[in-house]
């Protein structure tokens, strides 16, 4: 799937103009190549231009198809010869900067002149639904499906079979995959908190991935979901989300999860299949949860978790561990 299938893209750009229109200094003379898309390491090809701005990356900057990476000059040594490489003093200023050239309407979710009131569309009679609802350009919505009272589906959302969006809920840039319920009160698809300090103002990044929940899934009241940045946030299959959660953009959460209140991701962090988290846990951000992980309620994450792992606390450690320190805490379960 096209990572960013409702933004629209405007380039192709010859690399000397993009780099022009993006206010990026370059002393380079580059043949005069045309760069169609920047997209992340893994997923950038022939004629994208791509990003590399931290070692943690290293096993996919050494991997990717890129043509163009902005980097620095301690990580430019680490990319394939063919990539050529554009140095700048801060890489993701450099690349929200050209994110915004190639998609200038995903900076900010502007007002959606282009709603309209669900009596007043197609939808009228095919689906059953609430008071109040409104829908925008480039919906679609399909069968069985429920929808509650002062709901709105801006522009660029599809809706599977047998889907049940509650009341006073919002939709915008999302795929709902089949069998899916989303509670009342659900904002999903809006840009995340993605902004840099750049001198005397915040440069705020584009957003141009989407939100896709995979069938059988379930948000609970309250939650938020961002949509992703250079790639999509991503809710696996028959996974429950509790109330009043927060996922980040970027996020990808695998099968079968369950997941209590008050969690909280940060962005651009992969969590496995079978995991289970406990209320009001925190998860870092660019961290990896393995499969069939178990967090304790209340912990902070911030480092990678291998599978098959029991935490608790803050920062989280080995269940066992973290017991053997807090003899008080001897009635713990999971």
């Amino acid at each position: 799937m096209t990572i960013n299938p409702f933004f629209k893209n405007k380039g192709p750009f010859k690399i000397e103009k993009l780099l022009k229109l993006s206010g990026i200094d370059n002393n380079e003379n580059f043949i005069k190549s045309k760069i169609s898309d920047i997209k992340d390491l893994s997923t950038a090809t022939k004629d994208n231009i791509t990003f590399f701005h931290s070692k943690k990356y290293e096993t996919l900057a050494t991997t990717t198809n890129a043509s163009f990476c902005i980097t620095t000059h301690n990580l430019s040594e680490i990319l394939p010869k063919n990539c050529k490489t554009i140095i700048v003093p801060n890489v993701l200023i450099a690349t929200a900067k050209i994110t915004k050239t190639f998609y200038p309407d995903a900076v900010t979710d502007d007002f959606d002149d282009s709603l309209k009131d669900i009596n007043k569309t197609s939808y009228k009679k095919k689906i059953k639904h609430g008071k109040n609802i409104l829908i925008g350009k480039n919906v679609k919505i399909g069968k069985n499906c429920l929808i509650g009272h002062n709901t709105i589906l801006e522009s660029n959302v599809v809706i599977g079979d047998n889907c049940s969006i509650g009341s006073n809920v919002i939709l915008r840039n999302t795929i709902v995959k089949n069998n899916v319920n989303i509670l009342d009160g659900c904002i999903v698809g809006k840009k995340g908190f993605g902004f840099f300090p750049d001198t005397n103002e915040n440069f705020r990044y584009p957003h141009i991935g989407i939100v896709i929940i995979n069938e059988n899934s379930e948000i609970g009241c309250g939650s938020t979901i961002d949509r992703g940045s250079l790639s999509n946030t991503i809710i696996g299959k028959n996974t429950y989300l509790d109330n009043q959660i927060h996922i980040a953009h970027n996020v990808k959460i695998g099968d079968n999860c369950i997941i209590a209140g008050q969690v909280g991701f940060a962005g651009s962090s992969t969590i496995g299949n079978q995991v289970m988290i406990g209320g009001q846990a925190g998860v870092s951000g660019h961290l990896k949860i393995g499969n069939n992980v178990q967090i304790g309620g209340g912990s902070g994450v911030i480092k990678d978790i291998p599978g098959n792992s029991k935490v608790m606390g803050y920062p989280a450690k080995n269940l066992k561990n973290f017991i053997r320190e807090n003899k008080w805490y001897t009635k713990l379960q999971l």
